[in-house]
């Protein structure tokens, strides 16, 4: 694979770009901390403004490794960051990815994270020479598995019991696209 690292991506109502030190208060408000929006995620809503700015600038000390891929989702209109896409895990062996991704629900709804799913997918294929990218989602959050869908992933199963969020134990749809797809 050919690692670039985290490069600026633009679509036509986004800038997938770098976290920066002063997107925390937006991530803070409009995702990081709403339990709707973390309600199927693996990681618990934040509580302070603090701990998310922690968290940046862990993602901007892993910028570092061109191996790191991992996007704020700012809204080019109102220039409020609005969401994050990254690259969960590679396995170079096999040259496949996994996304994971988390949008804020003031903007559910509005075709972006397929937008932004789609920038990412073609660049990992066009750019980096990703040969698979997975996602999964709970089967209880049938929107996620739709903005998959939307990008071309094809549904290979579901894994029993295989996953834990913050509903519990769950099970986790894997959808997956090949890049001669």
């Amino acid at each position: 694979m050919n690692h670039l690292g985290t490069v600026t991506l633009e679509t036509e109502r986004l800038l997938l770009r770098r976290f920066q030190l002063d997107d925390a208060q937006a991530a803070y408000r409009n995702w990081m901390s709403r339990e709707t929006v973390t309600r199927y995620m693996t990681w618990q809503p934040y509580t302070s403004l603090d701990d998310v700015e922690g968290y940046i600038k862990y993602v901007i000390e892993s910028y570092q490794k061109e191996d790191t891929y991992y996007w704020v989702i700012e809204d080019k209109e109102s220039g409020q960051a609005i969401g994050s896409i990254s690259v969960i895990w590679l396995n170079e062996a096999v040259c496949s990815a996994e996304v994971g991704y988390c949008l804020s629900d003031l903007y559910w709804g509005k075709g972006i994270m397929p937008e932004a799913l789609g920038a990412v997918i073609r660049f990992l294929f066009d750019k980096v020479g990703v040969n698979r990218i997975q996602a999964t989602h709970d089967p209880k959050n049938p929107n996620s598995g739709r903005v998959m869908e939307k990008c071309g992933m094809q549904y290979e199963g579901t894994l029993r019991q295989a996953g834990r969020n913050n509903q519990g134990i769950c099970d986790e749809v894997i959808r997956a696209i090949l890049r001669e797809e």
